[in-house]
C-alpha cells in the first residue's frame, strides 16, 4: 500500500546531506543507533539489526516527496495510462491464472474478486513493477533525513525489521518503492504486519513471492476497510443539463435522493440501486460523474486520492467484462495509453533525444525533459505532457 504522503516538502536531501560532510553523517549514524535501540527493544535481533544497518548510507528517498502521480498529474492522463487495453488483457489473463485463489480471498472476505486483481493491477502492473529500491535503504533515509513525516517513516522502518527478523522477506528481496511499499500489491510495512495473510495455505505470509497471500492479504485490508459485500463500488452516471445539486463522495444518500435530482445512468436508464452513494465529479461537472459508495472508500483508503480509488474501480469493471469511462474528459488534449507512450518514447529517441532507459511508456524525469525541450521547439506549450496533440506532432515529422 503506498504511503498517505500528501504535499510534503523536501527539507534535505541525502546529497545535501552528504555534502555537508562529517557533522551530517554522524547525524545520520547517530539516528541508526537510536534506530537500533528502539527495535530492539521492540524484540528485533541484534544479529537482523546488524545486518540490515551497519555501513547504510542514505538514497535519494527524500527527494521523492510530495511528488506522487495520483496527486500531481491530470486525471485524464493518470487514467489513459493506468487503465488501457494492455492493462485489461494482461489482468484478464492473470485473473484467470489466479482465479481460484482470487475467489478463495473474496469468499474469506467478502470482497469482489475482481477488485482484489485490479489493486493488484494498478499497484505493481500484475507483479511486473515492484520497484527497485532498498527498503531498509529507503525507510532509514525517510526516518534519518529532517522531513515533515520522519517520525511516520521510523514507524515504518521499526515494522519493516521485525519482519525481516521474523524471516518473512529475506533482506536481498525486501525492495520496492522510495516510500517502504513493496510486494505485489505495495503493502506498508505496519500494514504487513497488522493485515498480510497465508491465503497458499505454506504457514509463511509472503506479498513479494506468493500471488495468493498478497491477493488474500488485499481483500483482508478492503474488508477491514468497510467493504461491503454485494455492493457496487460506483458506476458513471448521466447529470441534468445546468446540474447545481450536491456532490462529493463524502455526501452519500439514498439512489432515490439522486434519481429526483434527475440523475440516471450514463445510458440513460433511470437509477435503481439500492444503498448509499456519493456524486464524485472527478473533473468537475462538465466531466465524467460517478455515483460511488463505501466501497470506492474502501480503495481511497488504500492510497488516498480519489484518482487511484476510481482507477481501480474502472479497472475492476473493465476486468469483468464491462466497458470504460463514457464522458470525455474536459480537455481538448486527452491522455494517451501506454503503447502511445511508447510510441513518444521512440519518435523522441528517433529525433536523438536521451529519454533516459528503455521504451517502456514510463514517462520518468529524462522523457518528461525531452518532451518539453521537443514542445518548445515546435510551439507548443511547454508542460512535458504525453498527449494526444504530442503524439500527432510527433507522427508528423514536425
Amino acid at each position: 500500500m503506498k504511503s498517505r504522503i500528501l504535499a510534503l516538502s523536501l527539507v534535505l536531501a541525502p546529497a545535501n546531506l552528504l555534502a555537508l560532510g562529517q557533522a551530517a553523517r554522524a547525524d545520520f549514524g547517530s539516528c541508526k543507533q537510536q534506530v537500533k535501540a528502539q527495535a530492539a527493544a521492540a524484540g528485533v535481533s541484534q544479529a537482523t539489526l546488524a545486518r540490515a544497518l551497519d555501513g547504510l548510507e542514505p538514497n535519494d528517498a527524500v527527494s521523492f516527496l510530495g511528488v506522487q502521480p495520483e496527486f500531481t498529474t491530470p486525471i485524464w492522463d493518470y487514467i489513459a495510462g493506468l487503465v488501457d487495453d494492455e492493462r485489461v488483457r494482461d489482468g484478464q489473463a492473470r485473473f484467470s491464472q489466479y482465479r481460484q485463489a482470487a475467489l478463495a480471498a473474496q469468499h474469506r472476505y467478502g470482497v469482489d474478486a475482481a477488485a482484489i486483481v485490479a489493486v493488484w493491477g494498478v499497484e505493481s502492473d500484475f507483479g511486473k513493477s515492484f520497484g527497485g529500491r532498498p527498503i531498509i535503504q529507503s525507510l532509514t533515509t525517510l526516518a534519518c533525513t529532517p522531513n515533515r513525516r520522519s517520525d511516520y517513516f521510523r514507524g515504518e522502518l521499526i515494522a519493516a525489521l521485525k519482519i525481516l527478523d521474523h524471516g518473512d522477506v529475506k533482506l536481498e528481496e525486501f525492495n520496492g518503492s522510495w516510500a517502504g511499499a513493496f510486494g505485489n500489491t505495495q503493502f506498508m510495512p505496519s500494514t504487513f504486519l497488522r493485515l498480510a495473510v497465508d491465503l497458499d495455505g505454506d504457514g509463511k505470509r509472503d506479498v513479494i513471492n506468493s500471488v495468493p497471500d498478497a491477493l488474500g492479504s488485499t481483500a483482508n485490508f478492503l474488508h477491514r476497510a468497510g467493504w461491503v459485500d454485494g455492493l457496487r463500488w460506483g458506476f458513471e452516471v448521466r447529470l441534468p443539463a445546468s446540474y447545481s445539486g450536491p456532490s462529493g463522495r463524502g455526501g452519500k444518500k439514498p439512489v432515490s435522493f439522486w434519481a429526483a435530482q434527475g440523475v440516471t445512468h450514463i445510458d440513460g436508464s433511470p437509477l435503481s440501486e439500492s444503498g448509499a452513494y456519493g456524486l464524485l465529479l472527478p473533473s468537475g461537472p462538465h466531466g465524467p460523474a460517478f455515483l460511488v459508495s463505501r466501497n470506492f472508500d474502501a480503495f481511497y483508503s488504500y492510497n488516498a486520492a480519489e484518482s487511484y480509488a476510481l482507477a481501480i474501480g474502472i479497472l475492476a469493471d473493465r476486468l469483468k467484462g464491462g466497458g470504460g469511462i463514457v464522458t470525455p474528459w474536459p480537455t481538448d488534449d486527452p491522455g494517451i495509453p501506454r503503447v502511445e507512450r511508447r510510441e513518444v518514447q521512440s519518435l523522441l529517441s528517433q529525433r536523438g533525444y536521451d529519454i533516459g532507459g528503455k521504451i517502456d511508456g514510463v514517462m520518468g524525469t529524462k522523457t518528461r525533459e525531452a518532451i518539453a525541450d521537443y514542445q518548445q521547439r515546435i510551439g507548443m506549450k511547454r508542460d512535458g505532457r504525453a498527449s494526444k496533440k504530442l503524439l500527432a506532432a510527433l507522427r508528423a515529422g514536425k
